[in-house]
């Protein structure tokens, strides 16, 4: 007897959805690991949960940085850099901030240099 054929939309009830997740993420888990034996394939898998939280099964011959280095090398894409480029864009803003304050606590010192100067001279 064969399993009826379930239409793949988004599964409404909340504990029915979480249970659904935990049988396909294991029968997925199930699969890389059985291609990995069975065809000696390097296999990684990253899965998040609705809840934010983390799955991931890795080939025992490699390691997960190593398959994501592989994979901007393949597809000559790199993963950093807009994060790289987001990063750079608020270290330079944050540069010119401190210089700004520097300038600003210069000039408050000198200020203030003055205003010991005159009060000094007054006595």
């Amino acid at each position: 007897m064969g399993r009826g054929k379930i239409e793949i939309k988004r599964i409404e009830n909340t504990t029915n959805r979480q249970v659904t997740f935990s049988k396909r993420r294991a029968g997925i888990i199930k699969k890389a690991k059985e291609l990995t034996v069975l065809c000696d394939a390097h296999v990684s898998l990253i899965l998040f949960s609705s809840t934010q939280k983390l799955f991931e099964y890795c080939s025992p011959t490699t390691t997960m940085k190593k398959m994501i280095d592989r994979y901007q090398q393949v597809t000559g894409t790199n993963l950093w850099d807009s994060h790289y480029e987001s990063m750079q864009k608020e270290f330079n803003k944050l540069k010119e901030k401190n210089e700004r304050l520097r300038k600003s606590i210069s000039e408050l010192v000198v200020q203030f240099m003055f205003v010991i100067k005159k009060v000094t001279q007054q006595e």
